[in-house]
């Protein structure tokens, strides 16, 4: 079966205008993404997790290396293909419907078929009452939903979440959680989320890329085997807490030792 994605030795340089100091943010990178399968990219804060996203989004381009979706080279932005940013990003001048109906009408769908894509798309994420309201009526995890409705409208192969979650409250993000696991298996998309937290990686992955302190590179990938839900308090959650832990701990020390090294 061909991945839906692929990347093979991808490498990431950000060349700087106002200085000689380029900076590598990724190296080496190579892991597939098979149909419907649920990866988180966990590591420190700086690892190039985000720009592997925006490259398999077609936002960037790497420096090296090979990136392929569904076997074909990934050169620009395509519907096939969602990003969900931190934050929501809709159009506040807009309604709900309008926002979730915007890439649609830009793709040149009709107005019949795309306000029945737009409801249908708004029940399934429990906003079919919010159509005509506008995004600062909205709360953040409703604002969240909307966001992901814009993303699924184009019905996306592949998913891709930056830490779609990080601004919501504890109580919000667990439901958002659940509610994203409903999302995924009812679209059959493969979906790639980058995330800080080892507990939001545990309870979503199917496996977990863990990356190293800057350049990013793939420390290991942890398949997450068990059965969901995942209750937090279930003992081989525990574990592998306690194992992520460990991954981490030297490369957010290192993560760190870059910031101060960079500040001074």
């Amino acid at each position: 079966m061909t991945p839906a994605v692929s990347c093979r030795a991808i490498g990431k340089i950000w060349r700087s205008e106002r200085s000689s100091a380029d900076v590598e943010a990724l190296r080496g990178i190579t892991f597939d993404v098979a149909p419907g399968e649920f990866v988180v990219l966990l590591g420190p804060s700086g690892c190039g997790k985000s720009s592997l996203l925006y490259m398999i989004a077609g936002l960037e381009q790497p420096t090296e290396g090979t990136l392929l979706a569904h076997g074909l080279p990934i050169g620009a932005p395509s519907a096939d293909r969602g990003l969900i940013f931190q934050e929501a990003s809709l159009f506040p001048w807009l309604t709900i419907a309008e926002n979730v109906g915007f890439g649609l009408s830009v793709a040149g769908v009709g107005g019949e078929e795309r306000r029945a894509r737009v409801a249908e798309i708004l029940r399934s994420v429990g906003l079919a009452d919010m159509l005509d309201k506008k995004p600062d009526e909205l709360s953040g995890g409703m604002r969240q939903r909307a966001a992901m409705a814009r993303a699924l409208a184009m019905r996306p192969s592949i998913l891709m979440m930056d830490e779609p979650f990080a601004a919501l409250d504890v109580q919000t993000r667990a439901k958002m959680q659940g509610f994203l696991l409903d999302v995924w298996q009812q679209s059959g998309a493969s979906v790639l989320l980058v995330t800080h937290s080892i507990d939001e990686a545990i309870a979503l992955a199917d496996r977990v890329v863990v990356f190293t302190a800057r350049p990013g590179k793939i420390k290991t990938i942890v398949p997450i085997d068990l059965p969901r839900p995942r209750p937090p308090r279930d003992p081989r959650h525990h574990a592998l807490r306690d194992l992520f832990t460990d991954l981490l701990a030297a490369e957010v020390d290192n993560a760190f030792a870059q910031q101060e090294s960079g500040a001074s």
